[in-house]
């Protein structure tokens, strides 16, 4: 059985954004997970000392789970629409 390459597609701050950023990618149907030097989850400020909650993907998923992370303009353009010019 061949084993997948796992590459880091993003790296948060805290647990939540990452998790967060986990369930946009299992959305998109993307098996993603979350690496962090948390001292098995009892010091969790190593990770924001460190390399900060990674999220890993397969090496051939990454291009588009970094599409998925990536922020929208969509946003802004929604929020200027109302705006008079």
């Amino acid at each position: 059985m061949q084993h997948a390459k796992l590459v880091v597609v993003r790296s948060y701050g805290s647990r939540p954004e990452a998790d967060l950023a986990k369930g946009a990618l299992e959305d998109a149907d993307i098996q993603a997970m979350i690496k962090a030097d948390t001292a098995g989850g009892m010091r969790e400020h190593l990770a924001w000392s460190g390399a900060g909650f990674q999220i890993l993907v397969r090496e051939e998923d990454a291009t588009l789970a970094r599409d998925v992370l990536a922020p929208s303009a969509e946003g802004d353009q929604i929020l200027d629409a109302g705006l008079p010019t």
